[in-house]
């Protein structure tokens, strides 16, 4: 799980970056899905890799506008035989 903080709490740079450029992805590195906040300050992405080294590659790519908090999350059938 991805949670970006639009810097200065302006989301229009990112959106403007998306549009001309696209998601900027490395191979491997797959969009799921993501949500943002009603005040437009923040979006909760979900993306998947096996290597991290994707994810920071992506992240480099936007740091410019974004702050980044990346939380290791697992689904929740995962979570329940991890517990069982």
């Amino acid at each position: 799980m991805v949670i970006e903080h639009f810097r200065n709490g302006d989301p229009r740079p990112v959106y403007e970056r998306f549009r001309t450029r696209g998601r900027l992805a490395p191979e491997g590195l797959t969009y799921v899905n993501s949500w943002v906040t009603d005040d437009l300050t923040r979006c909760y992405q979900v993306m998947e890799c096996a290597d991290r080294r994707l994810l920071d590659t992506w992240i480099a790519a936007w740091d410019d506008l974004v702050q980044f908090e990346v939380l290791p999350v697992i689904t929740s059938a995962e979570a329940s035989a991890r517990v069982q």
